[in-house]
């Protein structure tokens, strides 16, 4: 029968896993994943997902539960299991060899609407039962919405960020189906007021292909692994492989009571606007379990800082993976201890039409930062990620359609500091973990010229382990186009830990050229230089840059573990711990690997 889902072991097996064939295992899984990420990578072309690496490839089991990844996007990998448990459930009885799904709808188990889902069902090939899905999730750059890059920091509903698709069968028994592809992205965004449909079709068609076919790479090295071991040896250790991260999981919770001398924790942070985010665990000590209770979180939010469900889960699932110092697979056993209660109307638990581009990219920030902060783990990292769109094209002031392009980056900070570490300067934190583009490929496909982009010095949290320093990106714009900014930490501080200081404040500053047609030049006055403005624009804004216009964009820093009294005093070199500066980036790696060829 279509679509069958075959007999499953038992989630909990009986049998002793042989620890040999369980380290193997576990890391033929992800080898798995990390294969179908190359694939993707290879074949995309967009700078979002070959240089960017913004995306996700996992491996699931028949039930939809999380199997194994490779080390992608955290806020990815923990609710690409609602998407495919959503789409199995969907169509259960009617999937077939040859059919691959496309989604991105929150509602469905989705994030925000850039990150689009490309999951298909593998086959066993002689009972033609579902044995796994391999999935793939890539943020792409433009997919309407009343903004270029998708990303409108000012979105009051999900109509306004573009295309929402719950469900599309994108290849229909090996048929890719073009014409339904365009009218969800192209045609539907664009009936909504003031929004346009994807404003470069042929590129994100493309990298969905290479999402596609990513898939299907997975698909051919699982039946690889069937074909070695037999199909029930290999669910079996599947099954061993979850009950290895339950269990340390719940050893984990056991430590944390009886360092903490308590069996609740509680830890409290607010985004910008003043919304609290709150958060209580209680821990059964006998069982190592806990209650992972968010009441008290602030309402739904008439912006874009709500965060659906399966963000919420993925947020809590990475802390729990990262808190562990041991080398597993994350996958579905590291929430099998956990109960997560969200209060209904919260801005966790968005109502269907709500805005939501910016809760997968700031709330998770901060989700973890109360979550680890709870868990009295590590000072709070710079709780952003600094999310800059630019584009051109959409609808005109008449309402017709001008074709275009969309562009986002997201960009580093300092991470917190921990009893026993310094926090890092200038890196991508938590949920995030993508790259940011070469500054050569930058420039040379967009119309921009990058000034700076250095460690922002003097933004670390102070203490005995001082906070990771934020970073400073300015760039001028070469033509006239849309420039918007979405970001947190802009009013309230990345918290330090037992006495350490607190990071600093991110700013985004708009250099303003002045100019006659905008009514702030007096055409009467000669000047020597062109004079400027400089303008702070706050955390979330859209401005219509013109030709020689700046943006500086000054990231949070981390805050500081202890206290330290030369430090605070100004008597210690923070930058003793920074060792000599390596080359990284695309390029250095690219010179690596010829040179060790």
């Amino acid at each position: 029968m279509p679509g069958t889902i075959d007999a499953l072991p038992s989630k909990t097996p009986t049998n002793g896993p042989d620890p040999i064939l369980l380290t193997l295992f576990a890391n033929r899984f992800m080898s798995v994943a990390e294969a179908m990420g190359r694939s993707l990578q290879q074949t995309s072309i967009s700078t979002n997902i070959k240089e960017r690496l913004d995306f996700s490839c996992a491996l699931f089991a028949p039930d939809g539960d999380l199997v194994a990844n490779a080390p992608f996007i955290p806020i990815h990998l923990g609710s690409m299991s609602f998407a495919v448990k959503y789409q199995m459930n969907l169509h259960r009885a009617t999937l077939k060899e040859g059919d691959v799904l496309m989604t991105n709808s929150p509602h469905a188990g989705g994030s925000h609407l850039p990150d689009i889902t490309i999951i298909t069902p593998v086959f066993d090939s002689n009972t033609k039962e579902i044995i796994f899905f391999t999935a793939s999730r890539g943020h792409h750059a433009d997919i309407g919405g009343i903004l270029p890059g998708s990303m409108p920091p000012t979105s009051v509903n999900i109509f306004e960020e573009g295309a929402e698709i719950e469900s599309f069968k994108i290849v229909d028994g090996g048929v890719f189906d073009h014409d339904g592809l365009v009218e969800y992205m192209v045609d539907k965004p664009s009936q909504y007021p003031g929004s346009s449909g994807c404003r470069n079709i042929r590129d994100v068609e493309s990298d969905l292909k290479a999402q596609i076919a990513a898939n299907h790479k997975g698909i051919q090295l699982i039946h690889a692994i069937v074909e070695d071991y037999g199909l029930s040896t290999v669910q079996e250790y599947m099954y061993h492989i979850r009950a290895n991260a339950e269990m340390s999981v719940r050893n984990l919770i056991r430590d944390v009571a009886k360092r903490a001398g308590s069996n609740v924790l509680n830890a409290i942070d607010y985004l910008d606007d003043g919304s609290p985010i709150s958060l209580r665990v209680e821990i059964n000590e006998v069982d190592g379990s806990a209650v992972l209770d968010f009441d008290g979180t602030g309402y739904e939010v008439r912006g874009n800082l709500n965060a659906p469900i399966s963000v919420v889960h993925s947020a809590v699932i990475y802390c729990m993976r990262a808190m562990l110092d041991l080398d597993i697979p994350l996958n579905a056993g590291c929430l099998v201890p956990l109960e997560i209660k969200i209060p209904p109307k919260s801005l966790l638990s968005p109502s269907r039409t709500a805005a939501v581009c910016g809760g997968n990219v700031l709330t998770s920030q901060r989700i973890v930062d109360v979550v680890l902060k709870a868990f009295h783990a590590a000072a709070a990292s710079q709780g952003c990620t600094n999310n800059l769109t630019f584009g051109t094209g959409g609808k005109d002031k008449d309402g017709k359609a001008i074709a275009g392009w969309g562009y986002y980056e997201t960009i580093a900070g300092g991470s917190g500091a921990g009893p026993g570490w310094h926090g890092t300067d200038g890196v991508h934190t938590h949920i995030t973990n993508t790259r940011i583009g070469d500054v050569e490929i930058l420039e040379r496909r967009y119309p921009l010229m990058l000034h700076r982009f250095g460690l922002r010095h003097g933004s670390a949290g102070l203490g005995r382990w001082h906070g990771g320093e934020g970073v400073t990106r300015e760039l001028e714009f070469l033509e006239p186009m849309q420039v918007s900014i979405l970001s947190e930490r802009r009013t309230r501080q990345p918290y330090g830990m037992e006495g350490g200081g607190p990071g600093a404040m991110g700013r985004n500053t708009w250099v303003k050229h002045l100019r006659t047609e905008d009514g702030d030049l007096s055409p009467n006055m000669q000047y020597s230089t062109t004079p400027t403005r400089e303008i702070n624009i706050g955390g979330k804004a859209t401005v219509w840059m013109g030709k020689g216009d700046r943006l500086v964009i000054e990231t949070p820093g981390g805050g500081a573990w202890g206290i330290d009294e030369d430090a605070v005093h100004g008597k210690k070199d923070l930058a003793a711990h920074v060792t000599a500066w390596e080359p990284r980036g695309s390029i250095a790696e690219r010179a690596a690997a010829q040179a060790g060829f």
